[in-house]
């Protein structure tokens, strides 16, 4: 170990525009950069939409050979803590930081940005099986850590993380600007979800809620933000349905906070979840949220409060929600003015002080262990 500042090596498998992505960057741009250093590691080459934001935020993102053992080993014996954000990493840095010297293993740190059931079986497996070489485990939400083993849950902390809200503040006049460019007329509802086009988000559940409401709420407009590998199948769909402008698959954008800033509701579809950062960026942007009961949105939105819950893959459920919400402007005003309310709870600055504190308090345990044992 290191006499200076604490050598911090965090992994995550790609840096596409996903929630854990995206915590990782917020986590980024408020490090203390004077009491550790920072290293992320990257594996996946198609997955690199915030490079720039890391590189803008100080940290320039390091992706790993295809054949990586070799480099991620000598990254794993250069730092003091390692903090894995993906599961499939987290298992291969434990199993290799026992070919290391004792005296060059790093302590090693985990979240938990999704639920287990959303993982493969062997994914699962592994990383139970190499989970308690952790030195400390996260989970984003109790509904993340309720769905681990029940041998290994009692060992995880649950840890809400958070957003910046001084990142989503737009300048005035940026509603009416947005609603003119998207051709929305002021006395619709705008819709937007941003989720990344992959299975677990359940486009086909949106947009089929989206094609059963819109006969009965003909007020209702959607817009979906996201990429992914379902991109292809989720426009067959939307043409299949014949959804037309009423639902535009808007694709990758990064003007996220001026989509907000134009939106009525946030929505979420998803059949599974962690903890989703949009969820949290909605309610800053004071927007009630429809969503699906699933991972940690329950624990973030109050039914009849700030917003509407579901079943998940109910989409007539969904589309009774969003008919709901669209007939009652007096109701949708008071749900949002409570999500902007809630928004409080969900500060990056309060998440990296403490995971800034468990890093230091297990790096010092280390330093010491390491001094006792020359």
């Amino acid at each position: 170990m290191s006499d200076g500042p604490i050598r911090v090596l965090w992994l995550v498998k790609g840096l596409g525009p996903g929630g854990a992505e995206q915590l990782l960057l917020l986590s980024a741009q408020v490090a203390d950069r004077t009491r550790f250093t920072h290293r992320l590691i990257f594996v996946r080459p198609d997955k690199t939409h915030l490079v720039a934001d890391f590189e803008a935020a100080g940290l320039v993102p390091e992706l790993l050979p295809a054949h990586r053992v070799r480099d991620l080993r000598a990254a794993l014996a250069q730092a003091d803590v390692v903090h894995a954000h993906s599961p499939v990493l987290a298992s291969e840095a434990r199993l290799l930081s026992l070919t290391l010297p004792r005296a060059q293993r790093p302590v090693l740190i985990s979240t938990e940005h999704n639920e287990w059931t959303s993982h493969r079986r062997p994914t699962r497996a592994l990383n139970a099986l190499t989970s308690p070489l952790d030195a400390h485990r996260w989970a984003v939400s109790e509904q993340v850590r309720d769905t681990t083993w029940a041998t290994h849950r009692r060992r995880y902390e649950v840890l809400i993380h958070g957003i910046d809200p001084q990142a989503l503040v737009v300048p005035d006049g940026t509603r009416e600007r947005l609603r003119r460019e998207l051709a929305v007329a002021d006395d619709e509802v705008l819709v937007l979800t941003v989720a990344n086009l992959r299975a677990n988000k359940d486009y086909p559940n949106l947009m089929r809620a989206a094609q059963l409401a819109l006969p009965r709420a003909p007020r209702l407009r959607f817009v979906a933000v996201g990429q992914g590998p379902l991109a292809d199948e989720m426009a067959a769909r939307h043409a299949e349905l014949g959804l037309g402008d009423r639902f535009w698959l808007a694709g990758y954008r990064r003007d996220i906070p001026e989509l907000m800033a134009a939106a009525d509701v946030f929505a979420l579809a998803s059949a599974h979840e962690g903890l989703p950062v949009a969820v949290m960026e909605a309610f800053a942007a004071g927007l009630p949220v429809v969503a699906t009961r699933v991972g940690g949105i329950p624990g973030q939105v109050r039914d009849g409060v700030d917003g509407l819950l579901v079943p998940r893959r109910d989409a007539q459920a969904l589309a009774a929600a969003f008919v709901t919400i669209a007939g009652d402007d007096a109701g949708r005003s008071a749900m949002g003015a409570a999500a902007r309310d809630s928004a409080g709870r969900y500060d990056i600055r309060v998440t990296m002080a403490r995971q800034e504190t468990m890093y230091r308090r297990l790096a010092g345990r280390s330093r010491a262990q390491g001094t006792g044992d020359d």
